[in-house]
């Protein structure tokens, strides 16, 4: 039995689940997330719980289990209390700054960098070089936080670039030089 696919999810008080024939839908004070299960996985409520179970024993099936689970707490998850991801600017004179619906980036090439801020997807700046993604949607959430990073990924022998708060970087010695 897989171990993650067999625990229970706790379903909050404030999210409304409804389970058609192969799709979970989750609704919640920030939003609402529809999730497609695969053929043999099911999921059904007990009491405040939502159960998944699959099918047989199959190979696919066990990599599908946890795999459902998984997606299906995080749907829970992100409607009743969301996901945010914190990401730091590095570098002289790199800082961004939100304009309405994009963010402004001066990232030290020749043209400032305008990024447009996806529907559902909350970004503030704080002090022009921390920016803090969020929303009800863990993928996208990530996939938001992993394209500002794109930007300009931090550079491993100068330090400088975007990168996620609390990512270690080791600093790489440059070319000796003739001596």
């Amino acid at each position: 039995m897989s171990r993650i696919g067999k625990l229970p999810i706790e379903v909050e008080t404030s999210v409304k689940v409804s389970i058609d024939s192969a799709t979970v839908s989750v609704q919640g004070p920030k939003g609402t997330l529809s999730q497609k299960l695969p053929l043999g996985i099911t999921a059904q409520m007990d009491g405040q719980q939502l159960v998944v179970s699959r099918q047989d024993d199959s190979k696919s099936q066990r990599a599908l289990h946890g795999l459902s689970r998984s997606l299906l707490a995080n749907a829970g998850h992100g409607v009743s209390r969301g996901f945010s991801k914190e990401l730091e600017i590095h570098g002289v004179g790199y800082r961004a700054e939100v304009a309405g619906k994009a963010l402004k980036f001066s990232l030290g090439y020749s043209h400032p960098i305008d990024f447009a801020i996806p529907e559902g997807i909350e970004v503030k700046v704080d002090k022009n070089t921390r920016i803090s993604v969020s929303g009800y949607d863990r993928q996208q959430v990530g996939q938001v936080a992993a394209d500002i990073r794109a930007l300009r990924p931090p550079d491993v022998y100068k330090l400088k670039g975007i990168r996620y708060a609390g990512e270690q970087l080791r600093k790489k010695a440059g070319k000796t030089g003739a001596s």
